[in-house]
């Protein structure tokens, strides 16, 4: 049964997603860029009665992830949907980065986002079906998180081509803009957050968005 790859499997929105989805009945393929991580995210469906493959791979590593792809889709076929959740946050503001380290900033934030996309989106338009959805943040760009506020404007535009390519084929691709601290026991807790993304999934054709801002 075709289920859910999220990329970034960490303990608050990608573990809260990938319960959520695995509780619709959805086996998970979870991606982490730590084993250990991955693994409680999977222990964690599991333990909730669901099924889970727990995958190691770096966002900024082609190869790897590329290859954790390949895996879960052999172990669950071409995915219903795809999260990609990954992402570098850190306060840092002009002239704190060198070059190398803003660029790999992007790499986690915006190129995973084209990797993940070009490697298993072709699938799913071949299907004629699907969801790609995306975490992203910082609507309002911020001095003093340049690198993040630069990587989700750029997560904005990665999706919105993306959906340019798939969607005429009937994937839904969109943007999930958290405009706050996601805390568990606030009003941006995983859980919550995570029942838009079933949303989304679920949602018609007709009410297709190409972000969808979470705010509270």
């Amino acid at each position: 049964m075709p289920g859910l790859i999220i990329v970034g499997a960490g303990p608050l929105i990608g573990r809260s997603v990938a319960r959520r989805f695995a509780r619709e009945g959805l086996p998970v393929a979870v991606v982490a860029r730590g084993s250990a991580t991955a693994e409680e995210t999977a222990a964690a469906v599991r333990g909730d009665g669901g099924r889970a493959l727990a995958l190691a791979a770096d966002a900024t590593d082609e190869k790897a992830l590329r290859t954790a792809l390949d895996t879960a889709v052999d172990a669950h076929g071409v995915p219903d949907a795809v999260v990609y959740n990954a992402g570098l946050i850190r306060a840092d503001r002009l002239g704190d980065l060198s070059a190398d380290e803003f660029l790999a900033t992007l790499a986690v934030n915006v190129v995973g986002v084209l990797t993940t996309a070009a490697h298993l989106g072709p699938r799913m338009a071949a299907a004629g079906r699907g969801t790609f959805l995306v975490t992203g943040g910082m609507p309002q760009p911020l001095a003093d998180y340049l690198s993040l506020s630069l990587g989700k404007a750029g997560v904005r535009a990665a999706t919105d081509m993306v959906a340019q390519e798939l969607g005429p084929s009937g994937v839904h691709v969109t943007t999930v803009t958290v405009a706050g601290e996601v805390r568990r026991g606030t009003a941006y807790d995983p859980d919550d957050i995570a029942e838009q993304y079933w949303e989304l999934h679920r949602r018609p054709e007709a009410d297709w968005q190409r972000e969808v801002l979470y705010a509270r």
